[in-house]
């Protein structure tokens, strides 16, 4: 055989495994594929979900969610993926906050795993807002996550710290979204749980507000009484 021959070959090969690859990739990735049809079964859904893939982390969303009407906040990239912070009712007022949590793949953005709240409490009552998202069994996400609004410029610094072990703390990161509005959101370890405290400081660390958590997928108003 000859050098120009075997090269041909080798590369016959090569182009035969990409495109094999590439099917094994597109056929887990694609709307109703493998990897929908193993989210779905880790559900407990009836039905296959099928996913579809966007070109940007914000299209992936809104793909999904079949909404036009969202505003997107701040993206936080996590991992192989980001987290997508979003209101759908345009407020500058603090009444509502989604997070979406998309993952890069080779085919483009796919959606994961989101929720959001919405609250009509009065902003001036209110010095923060938050929400808990747990992990999911058998699926990949940075969860759990614990995120929500600051409503109150003398909040500077939040915290979390689990009531039972004592030891386990988490530092929130605040952001200042275009529109003005500050959010704040941080990461538990996979083995917290309920019931754990969120309080919020000022600049010199000094308490401002505090509240118990006792639900693993609660949300609320943290008030000046609390």
């Amino acid at each position: 055989m000859t050098t120009t021959r075997r090269w041909g070959l080798a590369a016959g090969v090569i182009l035969a495994s990409v495109a094999v690859l590439y099917l094994l990739l597109y056929m887990y990735e694609r709307p109703g594929g493998w990897s929908d049809r193993s989210m779905s079964k880790s559900l407990g859904l009836g039905q296959i979900l099928e996913i579809p893939l966007g070109g940007s982390p914000e299209e992936a969303v809104r793909l999904f969610r079949k909404s036009d009407s969202m505003t997107v906040m701040h993206q936080e990239a996590v991992g192989r993926g980001k987290l997508v912070f979003l209101t759908r009712s345009g407020s500058q007022t603090g009444g509502d906050l989604q997070v979406e949590y998309v993952r890069k793949t080779w085919l483009g953005w796919k959606w994961v795993w989101g929720a959001g709240y919405g609250t009509d409490a009065d902003p001036a009552a209110s010095a923060m807002n938050y929400m808990r998202l747990p992990e999911l069994e058998q699926v990949s996400t940075p969860f759990p996550l614990v995120f929500g609004e600051v409503l109150s410029p003398s909040i500077r610094h939040i915290t979390l710290r689990q009531k039972e072990a004592g030891t386990d703390k988490s530092e929130a990161k605040l952001v200042t979204a275009a529109s003005g509005r500050t959010i704040w959101f941080a990461f538990q370890a996979a083995t917290a749980g309920v019931p754990f405290e969120i309080q919020g400081t000022d600049e010199d660390g000094k308490a401002v507000v505090s509240t118990i958590v006792t639900d693993a997928r609660g949300s609320g108003s943290v008030d000046w009484s609390n």
